[in-house]
């Protein structure tokens, strides 16, 4: 007989419930373990909560004060008295400290471009043959190539032919072979032209000479040198003059990066005669909100493990890298973050970040200020990002972002703790189909007991009930 019919049955004899006497010597057999598994169970969760939450929040720290490092507003800056002529940035890694220069723009960097006699259609086949592009030096005169003297590169050819003949495909071709020279096809009402740009510095001129193919001749419009009359220079290629405290220099780029030690020179506008002043801004009043809002980062960071590491209710009492996290936190302000000789600060609690017997910490600003008046270098490097990055030069990033890093472990950080309370989890988790399994198999055999017992009893009564039917019988024949 199946077991739910066995239990349909139960009692039918001796009167008594034993379904569910049955469901409470099981219930009170696994009770205390299914109390033990659930309370392990919450327990878990909450280690991976918290585990996850300090893990996620150190890691957020730590990225949000690189990005400020990196964001330039924590480095001195150039600046310019005419961004006019000048516009100025800071190359990153840069010591701006002894920055004082003067800068005259007296000729901008251009580069050659020509364009061709406009033509009916820009998909009209034009010839083909072979355009060779060489590059060098050349005098230019009302639209016209007069000199040219060519470089030492060597000559670029373009083969043209019957799937590339149109000023479409010469473009196209010319620029597949990124010989350093781009062409475009312009239209407008009176037809299609290609024109043709370089790059600029004056030794970046260029000549386009076709070689015809017999029978295919039309190349030959769109030479560009010497003598040609089917194209028109609109600028020449030229380098720009710049002036660095009266010392004139010439650069083949309006960008230039290697005539003022750490700033990027933009020349806007060429205005001989003007002199353009560079000096610097230094990034005190930002330095000194950066280090209150880490101040007030750190602490609700801090104040947030601290309560999970309380040795009474916290998740994380017996968590080890938790406790290392919080060791190395408050470590940091008397952690060197910063090279410096005798006498210069190269700790946060040097420049006024001051650890409060609770562990939570304090800004002194007088101090900060002080450090900022006295030692304005220093004081950028242990905040601003050198290069780039943040590095022992310059560490309060590269500080947290270190300890981030180990949080983040999953070998002894608080990453590997979540990973060990998930497993221990499962585990649980098949501990308690165990525990149903079991459950489940006395169930049955207590079910299939008690049957057993129950059908004897109702065999018992039913012979008691024969008895008495039989005295009663021999009662009444007497």
């Amino acid at each position: 007989m199946a077991v739910e019919s066995i239990a349909k049955t139960l009692g039918g004899g001796s009167g008594i419930d034993t379904t569910a006497l049955v469901q409470s010597l099981v219930d009170a057999q696994f009770e205390t373990r299914n109390a033990t598994l659930t309370q392990r169970e919450e327990t878990l969760t909450a280690q991976i909560s918290a585990a996850s939450t300090h893990k996620s929040n150190i890691t957020g720290f730590a990225g949000a004060l690189t990005t400020l490092s990196k964001s330039g507003t924590l480095s001195t800056q150039p600046t310019s008295s005419n961004p006019g002529i000048v516009a100025v940035s800071r190359i990153a890694g840069a010591d701006l400290t002894a920055l004082n220069a003067k800068i005259e723009v007296r000729q901008l960097a251009s580069t050659q471009t020509t364009a061709s006699t406009p033509r009916p259609s820009a998909t009209t086949a034009v010839g083909r043959g072979t355009l060779t592009l060489t590059f060098g030096t050349a005098t230019v005169a009302n639209g016209a190539m007069t000199g040219f003297t060519p470089g030492s590169g060597t000559p670029v050819n373009v083969t043209i032919d019957a799937s590339n003949s149109s000023l479409d495909g010469i473009a196209s071709a010319i620029n597949a072979a990124k010989a350093g020279v781009t062409a475009s096809v312009m239209t407008d009402s009176a037809g299609s032209r290609l024109v043709l740009k370089g790059a600029s510095g004056e030794t970046r001129a260029f000549t386009l000479t076709a070689t015809e193919t017999p029978g295919h001749t039309g190349l030959a419009a769109l030479n560009v040198g010497i003598g040609a009359s089917g194209t028109t220079i609109g600028s020449a290629a030229a380098d720009a003059i710049v002036a660095v405290d009266g010392v004139a220099l010439k650069r083949d780029s309006n960008t230039i990066s290697d005539l003022v030690p750490g700033v990027k020179l933009d020349l806007v506008s060429a205005q001989a005669g003007t002199i353009v002043n560079l000096g610097k801004n230094s990034p005190s009043t930002s330095l000194v909100q950066a280090a209150q809002d880490f101040v007030d980062t750190y602490n609700e960071v801090f104040a947030a493990l601290n309560t999970d590491l309380d040795p009474i209710t916290g998740a994380l009492r017996q968590d080890l890298a938790a406790k290392t996290l919080k060791r190395q936190l408050q470590q940091l302000t008397l952690t060197p973050i910063a090279s410096g000789s005798d006498n210069v600060p190269t700790t946060l609690a040097q420049i006024g970040i001051q650890t409060n017997r609770d562990g939570t910490l304090s800004l002194n600003t007088t101090a900060l200020t002080t450090a900022l008046v006295n030692y304005p270098e220093q004081v950028e490097k242990m905040f601003a990002a050198a290069n780039g990055t943040a590095t022992t030069a310059n560490g309060l990033a590269a500080a947290l972002g270190s300890i981030s890093a180990a949080a983040a472990s999953t070998t002894r950080g608080l990453g590997a703790s979540v990973l060990n309370y998930t497993r221990a989890k499962t585990d649980i988790s098949e501990d308690r189909a165990d525990a149903l399994e079991k459950a489940e198999a006395l169930r049955t055999r207590m079910t299939r007991q008690f049957a057993s017992m129950d059908a004897k009893v109702a065999a018992y009564k039913s012979t008691m009930t024969f008895l008495e039917g039989q005295i009663d019988a021999w009662n009444k024949a007497d």
